[in-house]
């Protein structure tokens, strides 16, 4: 999207509700300076829309959290137990080809971001991301480098139940490492990248 359509879009649409589109897609706190220099308004436009925003949602399904720096899109209290019984249906659940992927790559390649993990699987991973981590099969860290994201790794409960005490010690660990430092420099197609099935 260029500048000219973001802009075209601003108009189009209230602030507030652009906010809320990007705290749902992101599913993680958000800088308030980020959704600034992202939707191309100042700080105080965006405080007051998060306050719009703050009182449109309290009487919905979600609620807006605030600290000093960043907003979160989270579910409303009152809705908590109806969430914990999805909670408990998805870790029934297989998690499916796409969360094996996801979480060999975490298992092997992080602790990194959720922009690091698309750009190695080429979509978006979002909300594969939050069930891994409903599963308590990996857990989200403070970037050290970058205020505005979060790094993710595997939990320690995990590798224990592999039956390693790190993740040098998981099997063919230097292989495939060598294939995701490969791809990442662009010597090996994307299917050449060979990834352990759970």
């Amino acid at each position: 999207m260029n500048n000219g359509s973001i802009e075209c879009y601003n108009h189009q649409m209230s602030l507030d509700s652009q906010i809320e589109a990007v705290l749902f897609y992101k599913t993680e706190p958000c800088e308030k300076s980020e959704l600034s220099l992202f939707l191309r308004v100042s700080i105080e436009e965006i405080l007051n829309a998060v306050e719009v925003l703050k009182n449109r949602l309290q009487n919905g399904g979600t609620r807006l959290v605030i600290s000093d720096t960043k907003v979160q899109l989270v579910t409303a209290p009152e809705h908590s137990a109806l969430i914990e019984e999805i909670k408990k249906e998805e870790l029934s659940a297989d998690i499916g080809k796409a969360g094996a992927e996801t979480l060999a790559i975490i298992l092997y390649r992080g602790p990194l971001s959720r922009a690091e993990v698309d750009r190695i699987r080429g979509v978006n991973s979002t909300f594969i991301i939050r069930n891994l981590l409903v599963r308590g099969l990996v857990e989200r860290r403070d970037h050290p480098t970058d205020s505005r994201s979060f790094l993710y790794a595997v939990t320690p409960d995990l590798l224990a139940h592999l039956g390693v005490s790190t993740r040098e010690e998981l099997p063919d660990f230097s292989t495939i490492m060598n294939s995701i430092d490969a791809f990442e420099k662009d010597d090996l197609p994307q299917t050449e990248v060979s990834m352990p099935q759970s």
